[in-house]
Parts: structure tokens; C-alpha cells; sequence
């Protein structure tokens, strides 16, 4: 039986998907899996037995990855399943800036009590107007998911788009419409763009990227939106383009002391992915890699592991170990096997940076012996029995 722990909430039709073999508990102590939103795992101490550590959405800076590595902990997370979410609120805060609809909207409460106020109306909406968005040119920077699907729907906007993305993936590519350009520098998007929204990975690379410097490189009066993370810009450098006139609207999805009731600002209370698609998209994504890792030992969509993918075991035994990434570890691995006269029938070995991931399917239950004797191997963080 395994156990999980839910430390959010998390959507019933996600939850539904575990078999009779998983218990849902209350006790983190107790849990192999945990599931988890938005809560802060940073100051915790790792369960003893934690195994994996399921995020149901993509950012995870509320996960200690390095930690959880050495302790051969596989956190994942579940790019794409809020994208459409994030997508539709992104095309609404490119129209929101476009037009002051917020405006609009905000006389319409305050002018409640004018009986006339149809025709007040008429006096007051040239104070809202605004542009459209067909035939403006929208800069993509970074063709993940949502970029991906962002590029796609402004272009049936009858927008002209440009793509950026230095680590553009092959599926990426496949589903980006023919029509985006794609551009291989992103001052490019700054120079030619009158929209710019920006769906990156917060790194150190591109913590505050939108900043005094790039601005300055930007068409005068450029929209900027903002629904990756907050950080990606030095909102202290956008408010001084805002007063300047150099930057017309920052659309946010992260409100802060720096932004909020801010002039030129549009903060929505991080909406992106709250959709309930969104959120049963995530759950159940977030089960299913659980659920295979636990089971198989099989890794898809970790954010500190390789992936690694050897099916359903049909083996006696299935042994999955996490180690640095150095050399010589197969052989050492392999020959305790071999000490044993334990036959290894198939393994694969990935590594991603520092740390590295090896499966071995043997003909033989793995024993306590060897489990032991791996765990000794210089470099080794954790041996798991996925089967055995």
C-alpha cells in the first residue's frame, strides 16, 4: 500500500485515479508520495521514506530540487496541462491593454447613481479607446507549451508573430503554426514588437530580463504582459518606462507592493491556471507520473531526474538506483550482481547534470545483501527494490 500526502488540495478527478493499492493520509511522516501546489516545501524535513514529490503545475520553486535529488527524491511537475488556461488569460490581458476596457468598466461602477448615464456614456467612452490587435506584431520569448499555444491563437488573431527560444524542442516545433517567425535573437522581439509577453523558466539567466536595458531597445509605447513569474522583470525599471511613456501597459498575473494600483499597471491575482480544466488537467497528470514511478520506476516530466521510461517489469526483480553522475558506476553496479550470480536481463542509465538514474531488471528477487552493498558504492544517493 502506498501512501500519499496531499499537501493542497488537489482535484477529486485527479485523486480518483489511484488504484486500491495507494491510501490518501493526513500524515507527511508516513507518505512515499507527496502532492503538492503551492505550499512551501523549502523549510520541511524530507519524510525518511519519501520517494516522490508530484507538483500539479509547472513552477517549482516551492520544491528544494537539489535537495530532494540527493535524496533520491524525483520531484515532478505537469508542464502543459494549465497552458490553455494561462493561454486565454493572456490573450485577455493583450486585449485588456489594448483597450481600456478596466477603465470603462470602473466609470460605469462610479457613474452607478446618473440616471442619464447612457448618455453620459456617450460623452465619457473617448476616454477609454483603445486599438485592436489585429495586424500588431506579437514577440514570443520562450516556445514551451504556453508560448507555444500563445504564438498559435494570436496568429488566428490575424496578429503577426515572432518567436523566440534558443531551446526551441522538436514537439515544440512540430506544433508552432508556420506562420510565427521564429527569431534567433531576442533584441530582435524588442525592436520590431508592439506586444511582448514573456514565458521562460525563471533562472538565473533570466531573473529581471525585462529590465532598464531591454526596455531601452523597445518601440515606444510597447505592451508588456507578464504571466510566467513576477521576477522574470525588474518592475522597478517598468514603472519608470510606464511614467516615461516608453512602456504603455505591464500586464501582470502576480500582484506585489512594487506593481499593484500602480498607473499602467493591469495586476490580475495569479489567474493564469486557475481554471478548473486547469486544475483537473494538473491533477491528473500529476497521479499518473506518481503512479508509474511507484509502480515501475519509470520517470517522465521530473524537473531533478532524467527521464527514464523500461516499461511494466516483467522480470523477477527490478532494482532503480540514484547516484552522481560519474564514471565507472555501471561496472561496479553490474559487478555486484555478478557476485551474486544474479543475471542482469535489461537496464538503462540516464543522467541529467550532476546526478544520474540507473534501472536494472535481474532474474533473481534482489536481496538485502546487495541492496546493501550498492548503497555502499561511493556515489550513491539511494537504492530503491521497484520490484522484487
Amino acid at each position: 500500500m502506498y501512501k500519499i500526502n496531499c499537501m493542497n488540495p488537489i482535484a477529486q478527478v485527479g485523486l480518483q485515479n489511484f488504484s486500491s493499492e495507494y491510501e490518501i493520509t493526513a500524515d507527511v511522516e508516513a507518505a512515499e508520495g507527496i502532492l503538492v501546489r503551492s505550499a512551501s516545501m523549502h523549510e520541511m524535513e524530507l519524510p525518511k521514506g519519501l520517494l516522490a514529490v508530484a507538483r500539479a503545475g509547472a513552477g517549482v520553486n516551492n520544491i528544494p530540487l537539489e535537495k530532494c535529488a540527493e535524496h533520491g527524491v524525483v520531484v515532478f511537475n505537469t508542464p502543459g496541462a494549465n497552458a490553455n488556461g494561462v493561454k486565454e488569460l493572456v490573450i485577455a490581458g493583450m486585449l485588456l491593454a489594448a483597450r481600456d476596457v478596466v477603465g470603462g468598466i470602473e466609470w460605469v461602477k462610479a457613474a452607478k447613481e446618473d440616471a442619464d448615464i447612457a448618455k453620459s456614456a456617450e460623452k465619457a467612452k473617448k476616454n477609454f479607446a483603445g486599438t485592436e490587435i489585429k495586424g500588431k506584431k506579437l514577440g514570443v520569448i520562450g516556445l514551451g507549451a504556453i508560448g507555444v499555444k500563445v504564438a498559435n491563437a494570436a496568429v488566428a488573431l490575424d496578429m503577426e508573430v515572432y518567436g523566440y527560444d534558443p531551446y526551441l524542442s522538436v514537439n515544440a516545433a512540430w506544433s508552432l503554426s508556420r506562420a510565427v517567425h521564429h527569431v534567433t535573437n531576442v533584441e530582435d522581439i524588442y525592436a520590431q514588437c508592439d506586444y511582448i509577453t514573456i514565458h521562460v523558466p525563471l533562472l538565473d539567466s533570466t531573473r529581471g530580463m525585462l529590465n532598464a536595458d531591454a526596455i531601452s531597445k523597445m518601440k515606444d509605447g510597447v505592451i508588456l504582459l507578464n504571466f510566467a513569474r513576477d521576477l522574470l522583470a525588474n518592475e522597478a525599471d517598468v514603472l519608470e518606462a510606464l511614467k516615461s511613456g516608453k512602456v504603455a501597459r505591464y500586464v501582470s498575473d502576480f500582484p506585489n507592493p512594487t506593481t499593484a494600483g500602480q498607473k499602467g499597471c493591469i495586476v490580475i491575482p495569479h489567474l493564469g491556471a486557475s481554471t478548473e480544466e486547469s486544475e483537473d488537467n494538473c491533477a491528473v497528470m500529476a497521479v499518473e507520473e506518481m503512479m508509474d514511478y511507484l509502480e515501475n520506476g519509470n520517470i517522465r516530466n521530473s524537473v531533478n531526474y532524467p527521464a527514464c521510461d523500461m516499461g511494466i517489469c516483467t522480470k523477477a526483480g527490478r532494482v532503480a538506483i540514484f547516484h552522481k553522475n560519474i564514471a565507472n558506476m555501471i561496472t561496479k553496479f553490474a559487478a555486484k550482481f555478478g557476485e551474486k550470480g544474479i543475471n542482469i536481463s535489461d537496464m538503462t542509465n540516464k543522467s541529467r547534470g550532476e546526478v544520474a538514474y540507473t534501472m536494472l531488471d535481474v532474474e533473481e528477487a534482489p536481496t538485502e545483501e546487495i541492496i546493501r552493498a550498492l548503497e555502499a558504492i561511493q556515489g550513491v544517493f539511494r537504492v530503491r527494490i521497484v520490484k522484487g
